[in-house]
């Protein structure tokens, strides 16, 4: 269980300008905690702006509070004042300023005391507090166990428990990764007693796609999965033109990556996706291969030992070439 340091304690417990801000991209993990610790920072009579890089699927947009959401990519001079104005800047689920681009070069120069709350790998020293826990299933939990660290269970209220729990429900893959445990599962059930429906949540994310959507992954799986069993690794490509024939937004892609880990056999799952002269690569495996490390080493990114993201800078066919030897190179370990 995260324990929150007394000096911080004492700190959180005078009302303040506060900003939360989340990673590029950001996802139901990044959504949920941020707009989750929004409202109990607000509980607390603290003034909280949250802060995101850039834009995020539509199928998130119906956490209470979305609509006050800062969008730095749209609003820089709206964000840049908060910030200056803010003693206090909490950075949710990410280990490095990089990680939100501009965003970071803004709070790196803020004199506001900073805290990291995140549980990715190899976190980078750029705050004042950190609380990392990497065996932690998402940083929703953790900024549950941070409120309950502050003493204040109590003022969990319906908004709360809601975006806690679909940060929690979409960063365990509706509970089914091995990061769930057993304590991931009593404070879900605590959200519901505090008023999370669990059903309805599930419905706003995963029963909220467009037709589009929809289309691109018949697409995907029947034209563009590679399996190679020999390796125990699938790949997924997709092109800029692809994309663009399913009239692709962010998010229509999220989740694809995990279709080829159920076929028997296959442990690795990499899709590179090619999209505005960027090629990025989202990685899963099952088992004990780390995608964290190959991302480290082979590309610029990591996160998790079975779930990482990474920046390419090779084109979008050297890409797909070093992917494929690379499932050669480590098969014997992809296969264990």
């Amino acid at each position: 269980m995260l324990q929150i340091h007394d000096t911080l304690k004492s700190i959180l417990n005078s009302p303040a300008n506060i900003v939360i801000t989340t990673h590029q991209s950001p996802d139901g993990d990044a959504i949920g905690s941020s707009l989750g610790l929004m409202h109990f920072l607000l509980q607390m009579k603290h003034k909280v702006n949250v802060i995101v890089p850039d834009a995020y699927p539509p199928f998130l947009q119906w956490m209470p509070g979305n609509s006050t959401i800062i969008n730095f990519s749209d609003q820089p001079d709206i964000a840049q004042k908060y910030i200056s104005e803010s003693a206090i800047i909490f950075c949710l689920d990410f280990n490095a300023l990089s990680r939100i681009k501009q965003l970071g070069d803004l709070i790196q120069k803020s004199n506001s005391t900073k805290i990291l709350i995140d549980h990715h790998r190899q976190p980078e020293n750029f705050t004042a507090y950190s609380y990392v826990d990497i065996n932690a299933c998402s940083t929703s939990q953790l900024i549950y166990e941070f409120i309950a660290s502050m003493e204040k269970i109590d003022l969990i209220n319906k908004h709360i428990a809601t975006c806690l729990y679909a940060g929690i429900v979409t960063d365990t893959g509706s509970f089914r990764f091995p990061s769930t445990t057993a304590d991931t599962l009593r404070i879900a059930a605590h959200l519901i007693e505090c008023g999370a429906e669990n059903a309805l949540i599930y419905e706003s994310i995963y029963d909220n796609y467009s037709e589009n959507r929809l289309r691109l992954l018949g697409y995907t799986l029947q034209h563009k999965m590679e399996v190679y069993k020999e390796s125990g690794a699938a790949l997924i490509c997709l092109s800029n033109n692809e994309l663009n024939q399913f009239a692709f937004t962010k998010g229509d892609t999220e989740g694809i990556v995990n279709y080829p880990l159920s076929i028997e056999g296959i442990k690795l799952s990499v899709l590179v996706l090619e999209k505005d002269g960027v090629i990025k690569l989202s990685l899963r495996s099952k088992g004990k291969f780390s995608v964290n490390d190959m991302a480290r080493k082979h590309f610029t990114g990591g996160g998790h030992a079975n779930a990482a993201g990474a920046i390419s800078t090779l084109s979008y066919n050297e890409t797909i070439q070093l992917l494929k030897n690379l499932f050669k190179q480590y098969a014997e370990e992809i296969l264990k």
